[in-house]
């Protein structure tokens, strides 16, 4: 009992301090963004701030898991937050625009280190049973963030200003790490690690091509989950577009359309963590591929609030699938 005990209660740490993050996050991407358009006025100058999230995560990607592998993750995941923190924190004190793309650009990268770092400590701390339950309660905070964040966000521009929900994000982060703290360190004590070097990084990305060339399968279901997740990031830049100026939905319509996604979100992730011992991976992979598309194309083919509305929630729910699916898998290659 006390076993079980102790790994609800870590496992209910690491969930909020990723859920503190992830809410943060949103706050402080709205307020980043009037931020920009308050100083230039141009909605490019804000289309730029996502163009970095790939940016950063593409140059990340060459070397960011040589470091996850030979440190310590607890200790990297606290790191990575107070030094998101720190940069968030100094933001509304610049006025030049090229140094804010650079201080975010720096968040991104760390941004794009955080989420495996905590994928393979996830994967230390669950137990291989409960990692699918996990997944889905992790989307299901997500998607409160996805809904809560723009509200917070928007009570905070009440109180304050766009800097001081910044300011605020900066303090989530903080008490993510803080919370971060009190979890168990998992680093085996008598690992040895390589130095970080150029050469142990070439290493690495041989034993991956071997790892690919070995997991042909596994190999093709990361490559296309990342083309997949590209191409929507793409359209997730047309969705409001699409629905005000085709659909002529104002505001506040848009607003209740995006709320309506972030229930769909929360519905998938609560059915995953309820029936997680009934769902076989490869089923609530499949849900999610099958139905996100479909979802897809009945928002892009309506003509009313109602049409859209089962569109995104469709869309939305099926991604929740795919998302569990494809972390469950993940973990399950990285404890194998």
């Amino acid at each position: 009992m006390e076993g079980t005990w102790q790994s609800w209660k870590n496992t209910s740490f690491l969930l909020a301090g990723i859920g503190v993050s992830n809410l943060g996050a949103w706050v402080y991407l709205i307020a980043l963004n009037l931020t920009i358009l308050e100083m230039t006025g141009s909605p490019l100058a804000v289309s730029a701030l996502y163009i970095l999230i790939p940016v950063a995560t593409i140059f990340t990607n060459f070397w960011a898991g040589s470091f996850i592998d030979r440190l310590n993750q607890k200790h990297m995941m606290i790191g990575l937050d107070l030094f998101r923190a720190g940069l968030i924190f100094i933001l509304p004190f610049l006025d030049s625009l090229l140094l804010i793309y650079l201080f975010v650009f720096g968040i991104n990268v760390a941004n794009a280190m955080f989420e495996p770092a905590s994928v393979v400590y996830m994967t230390k701390l669950v137990p291989k049973g409960n990692r699918q339950r996990f997944n889905a309660l992790r989307n299901f905070i997500n998607s409160c963030g996805f809904i809560l964040g723009p509200s917070i966000a928007g009570a905070l521009f009440m109180i304050g200003s766009p800097s001081f929900a910044i300011f605020t994000n900066s303090i989530a982060l903080s008490i993510s790490a803080m919370i971060i703290f009190f979890l168990p360190n998992l680093q085996e004590q008598a690992e040895v690690r390589d130095r970080i070097n150029i050469q142990s990084i070439i290493q690495d990305w041989k034993k991956t091509l071997e790892y690919g060339s070995d997991h042909k399968y596994i190999t093709l279901i990361y490559i296309l989950f990342g083309f997949v997740t590209g191409f929507m990031t793409g359209l997730d830049s047309l969705e409001a577009a699409f629905a005000t100026e085709v659909l002529l939905f104002d505001e506040s319509t848009y607003g209740f359309l995006i709320s309506i996604a972030g229930v769909g979100m929360i519905a998938g992730s609560l059915i995953n963590a309820i029936f997680a011992k009934f769902l076989k991976v490869y089923i609530v992979m499949g849900i999610g591929i099958i139905f996100t598309p479909i979802g897809y194309l009945v928002f892009a083919f309506s003509t009313d609030f109602f049409t859209a509305s089962i569109g995104v929630f469709l869309l939305i729910f099926a991604l929740s699938f795919a998302h569990t699916g494809f972390f469950n898998l993940l973990s399950k290659q990285y404890s194998s």
